[in-house]
């Protein structure tokens, strides 16, 4: 970065890049652990998952709102020189940090199959649709203000791909139509030409 500037990473696609690989991933351990018995039968196993997937995607969703208002509320300018990052490179670089961790997450929700059948993977869903509603907060948030809300990669790799983490120390914001995501940080569709 050139004089001064950083490299900034749009918060709502960090937090969003998560959620569609632990949607995935659940619904095809669930898919997976329906077939298996398990200790506690099948219809105790899916109503045990329905009751986990609703908690996680409530508790994902809602889990450190305050943080991440307190963050915005300080949220700077960012400078002339400032470089921001492409939501695909974004999602790239976050699921490459957490890929061991994904992996790991659905081997978990396979193995509690044969325990609790469909639970675990039902889990896993819930807390990707969890991120899911997360972002989908941070872009009805970021339309009310009018700015898209950034965060320093360093900051983004020193607290492991935690826009909201401790190493977070504020945000950035620019306006509404920089950067190649759309608020919420799904992809930014391209009026169509007439």
């Amino acid at each position: 970065m050139t004089r001064g500037g950083q490299g900034l990473a749009r918060v709502a696609v960090v937090v969003r890049a998560g959620a569609a690989p632990l949607w995935w991933l659940g619904i095809f351990a669930a898919g997976i652990g329906v077939l298996v018995p398990g200790l506690t039968g099948r219809r105790i196993g899916v109503l045990t998952g329905a009751a986990l997937f609703l908690v996680a995607a409530a508790v994902v969703a809602y889990g450190r709102r305050g943080r991440y208002r307190a963050l915005a509320g300080t949220a700077a300018r960012a400078g002339r020189h400032d470089v921001l990052q492409d939501r695909a490179v974004s999602v790239r670089n976050w699921r490459r940090a957490h890929r061991w961790w994904l992996l790991l997450a659905f081997l978990a929700a396979l193995g509690t199959a044969f325990a609790v059948p469909a639970a675990g993977g039902l889990l896993l869903a819930g807390c990707g649709l969890g991120l899911w509603l997360k972002a989908a907060w941070i872009g009805r948030r970021e339309q009310a203000d009018d700015v898209l809300l950034w965060v320093r990669v360093d900051w983004l790799r020193a607290g492991a791909g935690r826009p909201a983490g401790k190493a977070v120390k504020a945000y950035r914001t620019t306006g509404i139509a920089a950067g190649d995501a759309a608020p919420g940080g799904s992809r930014r569709r391209s009026a169509a030409l007439v």
